[in-house]
């Protein structure tokens, strides 16, 4: 196990072949999955694992596994991600969070992705977006708590115009 930063109640750690089945879950969970188009197959899902393996590898950094401390418990994800479509703040890099549900509303994702930001600047990257859809208050209080500057709003490219998850809200900043 590769510990990237620890917190007084995470360790940023590499993922574990361990992780995955409760990834899995934690992506089947309609409370965690409300604000993306569909909850995941497991297929999906393991294809997503090999895609953040695969981010590691080329880019050093990617999307950090997060571990309580006191339980050794996986609870999901927080870090860093290349943008996968074209918009005007693109190419760029993501700073995004998804938890199991049993651990949200607790300050888990504030926490963990201040640690990321250090990792971030650590690793060169001097500026980072963030963006949810509109409706999706709790990842933005999120974005607001760390510091984030509200850029506006878009369109998701990857979303048909019907969805209603299309109309987004983007925030950025410097590390």
């Amino acid at each position: 196990m590769i510990t990237f930063f620890e917190t007084d109640r995470f360790i940023l750690r590499s993922w574990h072949s361990e992780d995955l089945p409760l990834f899995i879950a934690m992506n089947k969970d309609p409370r965690v999955m409300r604000y993306f188009p569909a909850i995941l197959s497991d297929t999906e899902t393991e294809s997503f694992y090999k895609r953040i393996q695969d981010e590691f590898n080329r880019r050093g950094w990617g999307l950090y596994a997060v571990e309580l401390k006191a339980t050794g418990e996986f609870i999901g994800y927080v870090g860093l991600h290349e943008i996968g479509f074209e918009a005007s703040f693109t190419p760029g890099v993501e700073i995004g969070w998804r938890l199991a549900s049993a651990h949200h509303g607790r300050g888990y994702a504030t926490e963990a992705a201040r640690a990321v930001l250090h990792l971030a600047a650590a690793h060169g990257l001097s500026r980072l977006y963030s963006f949810t859809t509109l409706t999706n208050t709790p990842s933005e209080r999120v974005m607001q708590k760390l510091g984030m500057t509200r850029l506006g709003e878009f369109d998701h490219p990857l979303l048909p115009d019907s969805s209603p998850l299309r109309r987004h809200v983007l925030y950025g900043i410097d590390t």
